[in-house]
């Protein structure tokens, strides 16, 4: 019996997705569980697993085609099973579909990627063909009044909020899905135009008839090259657009602040040397100083419930979690990935250690992170030092509240109290960087929050968490 092969679901709030390469041909032998084809979301690129063992007989999703999450993408039969050819027919094509396209939006389609001239693409990004009936727009997300009436516009109910809740005019937006349909790339994209440019894109808006001036019209003259054309010009990857987009709906949806607090990390960095190579041996993992950072912060949230908890401002409510799902900001090379480790607060400070190294490395093995890795992070944690920087002041991971950055350790003299008289003594210290969402955070609290991570980290007994105590 024929198997269908379908978009899974990707997680909450993740409505679509983009296949950015199949690894098995049709009329390959499939085993279950082998990797099928790559996709790429809003939040993650993973591989998807084949749901049976077979024959590839039909691939029915092309490479770059944006597809609704249920969407039937292939199908796995047995060898000398035949398939029941789709009852849908293909999209029109060329002069054939103008018509029916015009008869739903007169926007020109998207450009796939950006360009360095505005109108130098009019590609459109294909889409499946069967995809649910999408919601329209209401105020403000519709087009404005053009010949005395508004258009309404395709859109998904999430691209809708999104729409809504930037204040974007979607006659603005371009849309790349099928029949003009405004897709939360567009959506992304326009409001990372939006804050940088104050407005929408000239690009994106429809062509107009020009209108007389006094002056005569001016040549333009052509742009100047760079001395010796020393440039190279390349696309923009797919995860670096949309993280730009996340950072600035970060910006946009909080108010932030940094609060940075200094700790002296002497008594931790002196127990690691003592016993970082036994750990290592007993564990499998190295003895990072940020395993200490990061089980301080979870320590320190017992007493600082605001630090975990997320606002639903529409609601008028806010969720305190009595739970640290804490996520850890890993630097590779497709870009910063922030998996989350469930449960962090339950784990001791070894079982800490090993969840790190595991998150770290499947966030940097391409295709081994799952969406649930991603998902449902309450605190995130970020190591700045790990690049020898002092102090930062880091982005939200929205819609969390706060964000530590942990500072390089750095070996310098300081002012220490000794049976009560100051003296001077060369100590290890480094700077806890804490940003927080000031609309639910007080500078109180985080002063508060922060500050007892550092007690943690100059006083807790690390040697008995260690087990050596």
């Amino acid at each position: 019996m024929a198997t269908e092969v379908q978009l899974p679901e990707l997680g909450e709030s993740v409505t679509e997705a983009t296949v950015t390469g199949w690894l098995v041909e049709v009329g390959d032998r499939v085993e279950l569980d082998q990797p099928l084809f790559e996709l790429s979301s809003d939040k993650i690129d993973t591989e998807v697993p084949s749901p049976a063992a077979g024959v590839l007989k039909e691939i029915k999703v092309g490479v770059d085609e944006t597809i609704d999450v249920g969407t039937v993408v292939a199908v796995i039969a047995e060898e000398d099973e035949e398939i029941e050819a789709a009852e849908a027919e293909p999209e029109p094509s060329g002069e054939a579909a103008k018509p029916a396209q015009e008869a739903v939006a007169q926007q020109p389609p998207a450009e796939d990627e950006p360009e360095q001239a505005p109108a130098a693409s009019t590609r459109e990004r294909p889409r499946a063909e069967r995809e649910p009936e999408p919601a329209r727009a209401t105020e403000p997300a519709r087009a404005a009044e053009g010949d005395g009436q508004a258009e309404d516009r395709l859109m998904s109910p999430i691209v809708r909020r999104l729409v809504n809740r930037h204040e974007l005019d979607v006659s603005q937006i371009s849309g790349s899905g099928k029949g003009g349909r405004i897709t939360r790339a567009d959506v992304e994209e326009a409001i990372a135009r939006q804050a940088q440019t104050g407005r929408p894109a000239e690009a994106e808006r429809p062509a107009r008839a020009e209108q007389p001036t006094a002056e005569p019209a001016r040549a333009e003259a052509p742009e100047a090259p760079a001395r010796g054309d020393r440039v190279r010009v390349e696309d923009l990857s797919r995860i670096r657009k949309r993280i730009a987009a996340r950072m600035i709906e970060s910006m946009q949806s909080s108010a932030q602040l940094t609060t940075v607090q200094e700790a002296d990390v002497t008594r931790v960095m002196r127990l690691r040397d003592r016993f970082k190579e036994e750990f290592r041996q007993r564990e499998g993992v190295s003895l990072s100083p940020f395993v200490f950072m990061c089980r301080a912060a979870v320590l320190a949230m017992r007493n600082h419930p605001v630090i975990n908890a997320r606002p639903d401002w529409d609601a008028g409510t806010v969720t305190y979690y009595e739970y640290v799902n804490l996520g850890i900001a890993v630097d590779t090379d497709r870009g910063l990935i922030v998996p989350n480790i469930k449960n962090a607060d339950d784990l001791s400070l070894p079982g800490l250690a090993r969840a790190i190294r595991q998150a770290a490395d499947k966030a940097r093995g391409k295709g081994q992170l799952e969406m649930d890795d991603i998902q449902g992070g309450t605190f995130t944690v970020t190591n700045i030092g790990s690049r020898g920087v002092l102090t930062d002041t880091p982005i939200l991971n929205h819609p969390e509240v706060a964000i530590l950055g942990t500072g390089v350790i750095t070996r310098r003299p300081v002012i220490v109290e000794d049976e009560g008289a100051p003296s001077i003594a060369i100590r290890d210290m480094a700077y806890l960087c804490l940003t927080y969402d000031h609309q639910l955070i007080d500078g109180a609290d985080a002063a508060r929050y922060v500050g007892t991570v550092k007690q943690l980290l100059e006083g807790h007994d690390w040697a008995a968490e260690l087990g050596y105590g």
